[in-house]
């Protein structure tokens, strides 16, 4: 089939999506009411509540939930076919995760901007709160870690450059454009400069950088190699300093002109697959590749933000939320842009599914290869359906590469950020005064991070200890469902106390609770047979977390609901 028949198909119904199902939501379910302040105003501090344009906003939340899950998830699931894929993205884009995005973002939004676990504690109790927030600083830490060892292994220097999946080409135009968010945020909120006045040429001047990192690649710094283990421990500075600084100084604006280089590579893309006569090479289905678990659930686990995810609700009722200026601004912000990641998704599966052409087959032998090499394939198929349009394929993979890294980084400072956020609210919990200083949670949060970034197990062949980024994904994605799973389950037990229809929130949060368990129970399963504790330890915790939480939940299900009062409604 010809790649841009999918990808004009799935516009299509993600347009549908939003107008039919998005707008039903808001008007019957959601009740989105104008007349209303966002907290971005009533709490306004200059510091973390800032109401921005929704433009800004919205490339913000979107540079934030992307990230690296919607390229490298497709990427992996292609491997049991590009039909099983693409159904899902689209179907679980439109019914679960943009309803997800948007509840948790309406909800937070009522509320004075409390996260949703938070608002578990209204709904469920205290102890649903603390079950909440410890799944989910785990769930996010986990994440970024695993963003950061991709991130380290594709800026540092090995054989085979962009093919074995190092780009250090990529290296001075993601910097380059940290710099430029900092002087765009500057000049708007601190001297006024029009943002559309800042935008063409901030945007110019980081494309300019793309063709300064091929021509400049940078592999050492001040005589020194930068290995992947040496990225890693820059990248958890990079994240401890942008933390720091306020949203408006480095978030808002990276994430603003982000968006905008993402929107131009999936113009490229598309326009690539337009001109350039792709068609689809990959297997329609393949129930069972080699070495690969079963379809039903890991399909469900490894497409994770592409459709939907748990992440996203911290994104929506941490950070998005404070920034707000209009509560009609949800609707195109919590469910518009999850649609968005879903065409982003839809673009990442054509750029292996077709973009490698005859390598397909070569490229995905098996299961642990379609693992080890998924960052490098969509690099090398969006490069070459990039390079399509008249790009020289060089720079068009750098160019893929630093868009790539660019949504990495941005979600890699956001969860740092969010996981500050919950370990605050833990230590207002447990009255842990220190706990509620910003400094040390945010040194808490990124060495939380870096916990996982450096983990190592034995390998069980040799036991050498080794690091166990391949294996951290699929935790990663049965964590990060689950946790769209629980916030779902908040945001059906909040609905109920209003009175408004809950079965929008409650059939999608039984799937996914299903599929998670599932996949959880599997890959416990697996970690056992090859003697992985850590691995095993951590699949438990969150198994029995996430379990209490859902006792807790049906417990006050149970209860009647509506009648318990509701702190800070309004």
């Amino acid at each position: 089939m010809h790649a841009l028949f999918v990808v004009l198909g799935v516009s299509v119904l993600l347009f549908l999506g939003y107008r039919w199902y998005g707008r039903r939501l808001a008007q019957r379910v959601f009740v989105i009411d104008d007349a209303e302040p966002t907290p971005a105003h009533t709490l306004r501090d200059g510091r973390d509540f800032v109401p921005a344009p929704p433009a800004v906003v919205f490339g913000h939340h979107f540079a934030s939930i992307a990230g690296l899950g919607p390229l490298l998830g497709p990427a992996i699931a292609v491997i049991w076919g590009w039909v099983p894929a693409l159904l899902w993205i689209v179907l679980g884009c439109i019914f679960v995760g943009a309803v997800h995005d948007l509840g948790c973002l309406y909800s937070s939004m009522r509320n004075r901007a409390r996260s949703v676990a938070d608002l578990a504690y209204d709904v469920a109790g205290a102890r649903a709160r603390v079950l909440f927030l410890l799944f989910g600083i785990f769930a996010i830490a986990l994440a970024m870690g695993v963003f950061v060892i991709n991130i380290a292994n594709l800026f540092a220097s090995g054989a085979g450059g962009a093919e074995g999946g190092h780009v250090p080409e990529a290296v001075l135009p993601s910097a380059a454009l940290i710099v430029l968010a900092l002087g765009v945020g500057a000049l708007f909120y601190r001297y006024r400069v029009p943002l559309v006045k800042l935008t063409l040429p901030a945007l110019l001047l980081s494309l300019g950088s793309v063709w300064l990192g091929v021509q400049y690649p940078v592999a050492t710094l001040f005589g020194v190699e930068l290995t992947p283990s040496l990225w890693i421990y820059l990248l958890l500075g990079y994240a401890l300093i942008a933390t720091l600084l306020p949203v408006w100084l480095l978030l808002q604006p990276r994430d603003y002109l982000n968006s905008f280089q993402l929107f131009l590579g999936m113009g490229l893309l598309l326009l690539g697959a337009t001109v350039g006569g792709f068609t689809i090479t990959a297997p329609a289905v393949n129930p069972n590749p080699q070495g690969a678990p079963p379809m039903f659930p890991l399909l469900f686990i490894t497409i994770a933000c592409g459709a939907v995810s748990g992440f996203h609700s911290l994104v929506a009722s941490g950070t998005t939320v404070r920034q707000l200026d209009q509560p009609r601004h949800a609707l195109p912000i919590g469910y518009g842009a999850m649609l968005t990641e879903g065409l982003l998704a839809t673009l990442a599966l054509l750029a292996v599914a077709a973009g490698l052409g005859a390598e397909w087959q070569a490229r995905y032998p098996d299961w642990l290869s379609a693992g080890k090499s998924a960052l490098a394939n969509f690099v090398h198929g969006a490069g070459t359906m990039v390079s399509a349009v008249g790009v020289p394929q060089e720079i068009a993979k750098v160019f893929v590469a630093t868009v790539a890294v660019g949504f990495a980084l941005t979600t890699l400072d956001t969860g740092a950020r969010l996981i500050r956020y919950n370990l605050q609210e833990l230590g207002r919990a447990w009255r842990i005064r220190p706990m509620e200083h910003a400094t040390l949670t945010t040194v808490l949060a990124v060495g939380l991070i870096g916990f996982f970034a450096l983990l190592k197990a034995p390998d069980p062949i040799t036991g050498e200890p080794k690091s166990v980024g391949a294996l951290l994904w699929q935790l990663f994605g049965a964590s990060n469902q689950l946790l769209a799973a629980l916030a779902l389950l908040v945001v059906s037990l909040y609905l109920r106390s209003l009175g408004r229809p809950t079965l929008y929130t409650l059939l999608p949060m039984g799937f996914m609770l299903i599929a998670t368990l599932t996949a959880l129970t599997m890959g416990m399963r697996s970690f056992a047979n090859q003697g992985n504790l850590p691995l095993l330890g951590f699949s438990a915790l969150i198994f029995a977390l996430a379990v209490w939480l859902v006792g807790e939940a049906f417990v006050a299900w149970r209860v009647s609901v509506r009648s318990m009062p509701l702190r800070s409604r309004g």
